[in-house]
């Protein structure tokens, strides 16, 4: 049980406070940043170094810490991006009027750094475990790459909740990018495929012949995907879970009460 139990209890402690870890640094003074990206930096390091060393090792421990790794990895790329440091060349909001090609064409170019960055770091990380037996940290950070990709391109065609509270000032522009309606069209879609992938994943966990490294590792990546899944349902319900991380909003100014607001731009 310990196999199972406690690496899904870790996985959902690491999402739950280094989510609002992240909101909570983000919405600081922006002369703070410099010492955020130097930690997170010097945690990248950390983590890719890991990454390195660990791409051997099939142990349980192996796979817990191959998981800290790529989740160490992947705190960077949201960091740089919430701080504003990697976002995209465009750094404006875009008219509410505007709507086909040109409003994909604004919003590309408004996380194009972002996104480079995300390839990079990626490729960094398949070719320091290249055909090594210990891929749980590489699953781990592509498992965040792709949840992080389903989440944006869900927002940009429209859900009932966008999360923008969570938007430090700096990037309020983002918001003139979303769009609120009850579903899109990609939304069951991305909800299968996270429903399929947790399932692999667990079964993979939870097969007879899973050593500790691979039932650990399984695990902490199926309650990972689960998680992403989660955080998809609470785009379209009829209320809003930010409370769940209200508290790393603690370091921000009150919101302003003429705050842009998210079109419902198709």
């Amino acid at each position: 049980m310990a196999e199972h139990g406690l690496p899904a209890l870790f996985t959902l402690l690491v999402w739950w406070s280094s989510t609002g870890l992240i909101i909570y640094l983000d919405g600081l003074r922006r002369e703070t940043f410099r010492w955020t990206m130097l930690g997170a930096t010097t945690l990248l390091l950390a983590g890719l170094f890991g990454l390195h060393a660990l791409a051997w090792d099939t142990s349980t421990a192996g796979a817990w810490l191959g998981f800290v790794c790529g989740v160490l990895c992947w705190a960077w790329i949201e960091i740089a991006f919430l701080t504003g440091l990697v976002t995209g060349p465009r750094r404006t909001a875009i008219p509410p009027t505007t709507r086909g090609w040109p409003r994909l064409k604004a919003a590309i170019a408004v996380i194009l750094w972002h996104e480079l960055a995300i390839i990079v770091m990626a490729a960094a990380i398949v070719a320091l475990t290249w055909q090594a037996p210990n891929q749980i940290g590489t699953w781990t950070f592509l498992a965040f790459w792709a949840m992080r990709q389903s989440a944006k391109l869900n927002v940009y065609l429209g859900v009932r909740n966008l999360s923008e509270a969570f938007l430090p000032d700096h990037l309020r522009y983002l918001e003139s990018y979303f769009a609120r309606r009850p579903m899109n069209v990609l939304f069951p879609l991305s909800v299968l495929a996270g429903v399929v992938a947790c399932a692999q994943l667990a079964m993979a966990a939870l097969a007879p012949g899973a050593t500790g490294h691979e039932a650990v590792g399984f695990t902490l990546l199926a309650t990972l995907v689960a998680l992403g899944l989660l955080e998809h349902i609470f785009m379209v319900l009829p209320f809003s879970a930010d409370a769940l991380w209200r508290w790393g909003l603690a370091s921000r100014p009150a919101a302003k009460p003429d705050a842009p607001q998210p079109t419902s731009a198709a």
